[in-house]
């Protein structure tokens, strides 16, 4: 077709090129998005993998759990402390027979001297006892009191036959009764003790028969102080060890016929115990 003029030909040159253009830029724009949407895809895919709490699944931990709102506390239950197996040995209305065995050969002065009056010296006669005690034990209450001051007491009753190895006389026989307060701590074998006995006896007196710083007379008081500490195997089976002094003398009776000189000496002493009954099992402990 002949061109008449130059605008008509750059009129039909636009004509024919825009719709070119038009197609050009359609596939251009499409390969742009088949390009582009795979890479959206995979952006979205990777953005919801990383954000789990909207479409992953929750995974567990090994996390302590925390305790709700309305969920109570745990109450703690207090600990309870052990059952005191002393109170199966010590309590009240036990009955003991006590077998006690003593060398007694430290001479002293009496103790009392200075609240009477009299020196406190020692007489040139020496003396070392061995007394052998049986006893009856009663106690009289159950465990009490704190501290280094809990424990019981119990009552004795006690018959004794003592030897004389040294001294002027030979044999020594006696009854006597006295209070012993056991210091109970709470599931303790080893309990220390304390006790004191008085009582009479009959003595083979020397002194009449003219030796000098021997006995005035036979019939006399006997004075025991004791300290020690006993172990318990069982509630029946015990054994004790200590120290126990021993005063004989007639309290002047003899005089002023026959001086009163009197035996003070103390040792060890070393004992043992048995339970005589059963407790009821219906006993308060």
């Amino acid at each position: 077709m002949p061109l008449v003029d130059g605008k008509s030909y750059s009129a039909a040159t636009l004509s024919i090129e825009e719709p070119t253009k038009f197609i050009f830029s359609s596939v251009l724009l499409f390969a742009s998005l088949a390009v582009l949407l795979p890479l959206a895809s995979a952006q979205q895919v990777g953005y919801n993998s990383a954000n789990p709490s909207f479409d992953a699944p929750v995974t567990m931990r090994n996390t302590p759990a925390e305790p709700s709102a309305n969920q109570l506390p745990a109450e703690r239950i207090p600990r309870s402390k052990p059952a005191d197996f002393n109170r199966d040995i010590y309590y009240k209305n036990k009955l003991e027979f006590a077998l006690d065995v003593g060398w007694l050969p430290i001479n002293i002065p009496f103790p009392f001297d200075v609240f009477e009056g009299d020196p406190y010296d020692l007489y040139p006669l020496r003396y070392t006892l061995v007394p052998t005690v049986a006893s009856l034990r009663w106690h009289i209450d159950d465990v009490g009191s704190r501290w280094i001051f809990r424990g019981n007491w119990d009552l004795t009753a006690s018959v004794s036959a003592t030897a004389i190895p040294r001294g002027a006389e030979t044999h020594y026989f006696s009854y006597d009764m006295g209070l012993r307060r056991n210091f109970v701590q709470r599931n303790w074998r080893a309990v220390p003790y304390v006790d004191l006995r008085a009582g009479v006896g009959l003595i083979d007196a020397k002194g009449p028969l003219g030796v000098y710083y021997a006995q005035g007379q036979n019939f006399t008081f006997t004075l025991n102080l004791g300290s020690g500490v006993r172990y318990n195997f069982s509630p029946r089976y015990a054994i004790s060890a200590g120290l126990n002094w021993m005063h004989i003398s007639d309290n002047n009776l003899s005089a002023p016929q026959y001086s009163n000189y009197g035996i003070n000496v103390y040792g060890p002493m070393f004992g043992l115990d048995i339970q005589l009954r059963k407790r009821h099992r219906h006993s308060e402990q």
